[in-house]
């Protein structure tokens, strides 16, 4: 499935019907009055958060999302029938933008939460509504009012507890596999995710559990827009606690200058990420000797001591994920940012 977190439409909220003139035309009634009747209103276009969707994929076929017209008034003072709304359904964690004043509409969190976006027009009048004392034969009626109509823009953030934050090959994908059902593409060479993974983590606590989101690796410059990273930094963004993983089998960047560049990215990026709580893991110790894991275990990186894990074997696995819970347990989910 190709990941698409980012998508321009253009909404068009249902004009009103028209009003009509019309007059009284029974057998025994020889002055029949106005009984023109009212335009109905307008469709409304309604943004619904559906816990189904993962992608604005399918925003990239279909980029006109019309509400319907209200139907024009009728004889003997009947209204037109109001147009059906349009329910614009897209992923949990989207954000709506207006495009042409970057105004946020709507910040979609919740499942199944439905803002209204653009208010369908209101039928116009038919003549019977101008009849007075002093004019008892109007002919005059008023047309519907236009809807809203406006280009919008759609911007996807994963909702996760805890997001990975690595260089490309730091193990992400494999620990991902490793704690919850989630089942990304895995490589043994230099390679990064191409779209975020979320997956679900049985919490040590019965009957809990939190998500956690696989972030495609960064490379120096993400931020700058190098490489993959600028398109999925903003996924971290929602996330309530980093978990950096810091490849412990490579040379350059050793884990403490690599840890430095990620958390450098991350400030360029947007610096609040940096107030969130993070925990700093050295990865792959299956694949190192003893002597630098035990040189791993000495370090103090970021006033942190570091676990030293490895997905593949299991080591520490049990002990990260009661750390992660740990500090989720603590957080509250405010501590998102936007």
């Amino acid at each position: 499935m190709v990941f698409i977190d980012q998508a321009k439409i253009r909404i068009e909220a249902g004009s009103g019907g028209n009003g009509i003139i019309s007059w009284r035309r029974e057998k025994y009634v020889p002055k029949g009055g106005p009984d023109g009747g009212n335009g109905g209103h307008g469709g409304s276009i309604y943004f619904e958060a559906d816990p189904e969707l993962g992608t604005l994929l399918d925003f990239r076929y279909r980029r006109l999302h019309k509400a319907e017209n209200g139907a024009n008034g009728e004889g003997s003072n009947r209204t037109g029938r109001s147009g059906n709304d349009a329910i614009v359904r897209v992923p949990v964690g989207t954000i709506v933008r207006d495009l042409e004043s970057g105004k946020t509409l709507a910040d979609l969190t919740i499942p199944h939460e439905r803002v209204l976006i653009a208010r369908g027009g209101k039928g116009g009048l038919g003549n019977s509504e101008f009849k007075t004392a002093t004019n008892q034969a109007p002919r005059k009626q008023t047309n519907g009012k236009p809807g809203e109509a406006f280009d919008v823009e759609l911007e996807l953030k994963l909702l996760a507890d805890v997001a990975l934050v690595g260089f490309p090959n730091a193990g992400k994908s494999t620990l991902i596999s490793r704690i919850s059902a989630a089942r990304p593409k895995i490589a043994d060479y230099p390679f990064t995710t191409l779209q975020p993974n979320l997956g679900i983590v049985q919490a040590p606590e019965e009957h809990k559990s939190f998500v956690v989101a696989d972030i495609p690796g960064l490379i120096e410059g993400a931020s700058e827009g190098r490489g993959l990273g600028l398109q999925f930094l903003r996924h971290i963004e929602r996330s309530r606690v980093l978990l950096f993983m810091l490849d412990g089998t490579q040379a350059e960047p050793a884990p403490r200058e690599a840890y430095k560049v990620l958390k450098e990215e991350l400030k360029n990026y947007n610096p609040s990420l940096l107030v969130k709580p993070r925990i700093i893991a050295i990865t792959k110790s299956d694949a190192m000797s003893e002597d630098d894991i035990a040189a791993a275990r000495r370090l103090t990186i970021d006033k942190q001591k570091p676990l030293v894990i490895s997905a593949v074997s299991g080591d520490n696995i049990d002990s990260l994920v009661r750390k992660l819970w740990g500090i989720l347990s603590a957080t509250s989910r405010d501590t998102a940012s936007d």
